[in-house]
């Protein structure tokens, strides 16, 4: 059976330094930093008081007030992306089969928000103030569902969790569904609202977060020697994948090409990573065996560089055992120092990211990059932005749970 060749017609993304593809990407060549002080909730009793919040999000520009009332924040914020990507796309929706137009949408955690409203009714008022909504609220799969009433997809349909992988999978999934012909274009992606009192709050009593109270705007450093933590961000990201034919012949703008994806655990711990990368390393190589091109030929790495103590490590020696001698040749960059770490979404969003830099030619910085790391000896385009040749590029997204994922993009020839 011959596979389909897929590519990238449509992106949509809503962070902390901005909403829609244009903003987000003059925010991550500015660079702009998104990583502030707390402001949706009172965070004075926990040891972290920043994260990447979105800012200026008014949900009223894809949802009636009912509509908004009905879903959590992390389904606002799937479609949104889902619309400006298929807007971005210039899809005509009634022009197409449903049947062979679908949506995997991801979230690590899903609704959060409502879960922590509701137990706090629950508790004050009594269980029968429950809001009815309360459940299709919370699900994980509420972000692909509804988006999929929205736009009136009947083909495959459905949510993915897989913790910081989540939305790396999602996008692989697309691509697979889209290659071995089971759909012509699919919406895809991954949403995340976590900036909750659980939230931060869960991430912190497990160390995991970054405490640099003092000076938040600088406290998401990947590859940096004084690293202390992640910190989490909020958003989304949408890609529309679509047959390269289906495509062509309806005259579709192309970011670019998905050309692998691989995935594969470390079957070893809950939190932490396999300290030497192994299964990391395997997850790019396969990607790399799908393309069907040598890992030499590829030029840019869209990291994901949590800046966390194991991670950084790990991923560093991952990408020397994935590529050896051309490691030290790659550019490597972590947007998570500008908008931190959006949990199930990050993949989707640095997705977005990976299809701008192949198309613009563009690689966006890792900023904060102050104090190098003397483990972490790759090139991570300090600070500044760099225009460079991007034939291919890579992104890499893992997982508590041991859960890896990369996914490989091309220029369209």
């Amino acid at each position: 059976m011959s596979k389909r060749r897929v590519v990238i017609t449509g992106i949509g993304v809503v962070s902390s330094i901005g909403i829609g593809k244009e903003d987000f990407w003059q925010g991550l060549v500015e660079p702009r930093n998104g990583i502030d002080v707390i402001t949706s909730f009172d965070s004075s009793n926990l040891p972290v008081h920043f994260a990447g919040e979105v800012k200026n999000y008014n949900p009223d520009s894809v949802l009636s007030p009912k509509e908004a009332r009905h879903l959590d924040r992390f389904v606002h914020f799937a479609i949104s992306c889902a619309q400006q990507a298929v807007d971005d796309s210039k899809l005509n929706l009634s022009q197409e089969s449903l049947e062979r137009t679908g949506c995997i949408w991801a979230s690590g955690i899903g609704g959060l928000i409502e879960i922590e409203r509701t137990h706090r009714i629950a508790l004050e008022k009594g269980p029968d103030r429950i809001n009815p909504y309360f459940i299709p609220k919370l699900m994980i799969n509420a972000g692909a569902g509804q988006i999929a009433i929205r736009f009136g997809l009947q083909g495959v349909n459905y949510g993915v969790a897989s913790a910081c992988a989540s939305g790396k999978h999602a996008l692989g999934l697309a691509f697979r569904t889209v290659q071995y012909g089971d759909a012509d274009v699919m919406i895809c992606g991954g949403s995340e609202a976590t900036i909750t009192m659980l939230g931060i709050g869960g991430f912190a009593a497990l160390k995991a977060l970054s405490e640099r109270n003092d000076e938040p705007r600088t406290a998401s450093r990947p590859f940096n020697l004084d690293r202390d933590g992640f910190v989490v961000g909020e958003g989304g990201g949408a890609l529309i994948l679509e047959d390269h034919e289906h495509a062509r012949s309806r005259g579709a703008h192309i970011y670019g090409e998905v050309l692998g994806f691989g995935m594969t655990d470390d079957g070893y711990h809950i939190s932490a990573p396999v300290p030497e990368g192994t299964m990391a390393a395997r997850a790019m190589q396969l990607a790399i065996k799908e393309a069907g091109i040598s890992a030499d030929q590829v030029n840019y790495i869209n990291a994901h560089g949590t800046s966390t103590p194991l991670n950084d490590v790990m991923e560093t020696r991952a990408i020397h055992t994935a590529f050896g001698s051309h490691a030290r040749k790659l550019a490597v960059s972590s947007t998570k120092s500008q908008i931190g770490h959006l949990l199930g979404a990050s993949g989707a969003v640095e997705g977005a990211v990976l299809a701008l830099a192949v198309e613009r030619q563009v690689a966006p910085p890792t900023i904060n990059y102050r104090h190098p790391d003397p483990q972490c000896d790759l090139d991570y385009v300090p600070n500044e932005a760099r225009q460079m040749r991007i034939d291919y590029a890579l992104s890499n997204s893992f997982g508590f749970g041991g859960h890896n994922a990369s996914i490989l993009f091309g220029r369209c020839t």
